[in-house]
């Protein structure tokens, strides 16, 4: 599919598609669409919505951070107003009533953006590269499971259960036919992409059972950004359409391999359309090593970015069950041992695939930090470490390996809260640590299990 989506003047878009109702999107830290439902004449008559800036400071449980943690926000809670962007405006296609979905920018009422918002922290890092006359291009790369259902949380997660009536077991890596188990599902995937505009590419089976991966086209990383949360949103819908859950958790079961959000990255000169990252004689140019260079550098500090969920740790536990999720920050060419990975083609294709992102990520903060780490290489000229031609699984982890270390470092990175916001990188900080505390207020299966009558 090659569908591109433009930006279309909304007037005549909601009368040629018969709009009725308007769904206003915000994408919150998690990841999560907050926003409101409104009748389209409202909407087009000036109906402009409004929402508290407090649904940026939300955990992923519904809570927020303790008063000490805030001591740098603004307890009034002030009212936003959701801009539409005209080039995220996308059809409901499930909706029996014409409906709209578009994704808005936040403004308070005195014209200034919100900062903490993650489509303008993406935002703020692409004027970065715009002021320089660069243009960053990206292609993500989604990974999922399909599951049963499951109403109780204490239950395990098992695959589903196809056309054949068997539930699939065992490693079906690149399996058309274990595609095809679920084809119903996918022709009304494809069917909703479709309708929507969303470019996406490939479908494969992934290495677990009932794991696949979709493939978007490469493009402008902010409506790529928009396009993922719309897809990771069709998606959902059109499991439960077919007695089945969609999941984007980085590691939903305990003996399967987790979900990434694989982004690969290039960069094009704005007025020529250029590869910079395209040196002489077909090797990478001094620019490409200074964004590697970055990456490598200040990748550690933005885990929180890639990896934000107590879960996605599990994913990049090292040796971890069916794991191929790289834990250090090697680069090497065609080598998926690396968490930076350079495929092997024309120089005009010069990229590096960013392998540490999980699928659970916000997809603006997850390229935002990944093109703040690029971009800081660049400006340093940072020179990359020589690419790993070997395996990188005996290299040690050079990440941190927890939640607790992962914010620490975040918190004292005073290079990305600078490119980032340090108002946003405080915010978010407080938020990710108040979700880790309300985990480990949980008492956990394996816990009862273990200690309950043995300690």
């Amino acid at each position: 599919m090659t569908l591109k989506h433009h930006p279309v003047v909304l007037t005549d878009w909601f009368e040629e598609h018969r709009i009725t109702e308007v769904e206003c999107l915000v994408s919150d830290l998690t990841g999560i669409l907050k926003g409101k439902i409104m009748p389209a004449g409202k909407y087009l008559n000036g109906g402009r919505p409004r929402l508290p800036d407090s649904i940026f400071i939300q955990s992923v449980t519904g809570g927020y951070p303790d008063d000490e943690a805030l001591r740098f926000w603004n307890a009034a809670e002030l009212d936003m107003q959701l801009i539409a962007d005209p080039a995220a405006a996308y059809l409901v296609p499930w909706a029996e009533d014409p409906t709209a979905q578009i994704i808005h920018d936040c403004y308070y009422m005195n014209g200034e953006p919100v900062e903490i918002a993650p489509r303008h922290v993406l935002k703020r890092v692409l004027a970065l590269y715009e002021a320089r006359g660069w243009k960053p291009v990206i292609a993500p790369e989604v990974e999922f499971y399909l599951v049963k259902t499951n109403t109780d949380p204490d239950y395990p997660l098992e695959p589903p259960i196809g056309r054949s009536g068997r539930q699939e077991s065992g490693r079906q890596s690149f399996s058309i036919d274990a595609v095809n188990e679920f084809d119903p599902l996918f022709e009304e995937m494809y069917d909703y992409c479709e309708a929507q505009q969303l470019d996406i590419d490939t479908l494969i089976h992934e290495e677990g059972a009932g794991q696949m991966e979709v493939n978007f086209q490469h493009g402008d990383p902010l409506y790529l950004a928009d396009q993922v949360v719309i897809f990771k949103r069709t998606l959902r819908e059109t499991a439960l359409r077919h007695g089945m859950y969609a999941t984007f958790m980085a590691k939903p079961m305990a003996n399967e391999p987790g979900s990434a959000m694989h982004l690969h990255q290039s960069l094009v000169d704005a007025e020529t359309g250029e590869n910079l990252f395209a040196g002489d004689n077909g090797q990478p140019s001094e620019l490409f090593m200074n964004y590697i260079g970055g990456l490598q550098t200040w990748m550690p500090a933005a885990m929180p970015f890639f990896a934000p969920n107590v879960n996605s740790w599990r994913r990049l536990m090292p040796n971890e069950y069916g794991g191929s999720a790289p834990t250090n920050v090697e680069w090497g060419y065609d080598n998926r041992t690396v968490g930076l990975r350079v495929p092997v083609g024309n120089a005009e294709a010069t990229r590096v695939e960013n392998r540490l992102p999980g699928a659970d990520a916000n997809p603006y903060l997850v390229m935002a930090a990944s093109l703040a780490c690029g971009y800081l290489g660049m400006m340093s000229r940072l020179q990359a470490r020589p690419p790993l031609t070997g395996t990188a699984w005996t290299g040690g982890v050079a990440l941190p390996n927890d939640v607790g270390p992962a914010l620490d470092a975040l918190d004292a990175c005073e290079a990305l809260a600078d490119v980032l916001g340090e108002r946003f990188v405080k915010s978010y900080l407080a938020v990710k640590r108040a979700e880790h505390l309300a985990y480990y207020r949980v008492i956990s299966s394996w816990e009862r299990e273990h200690l309950l009558l043995r300690v």
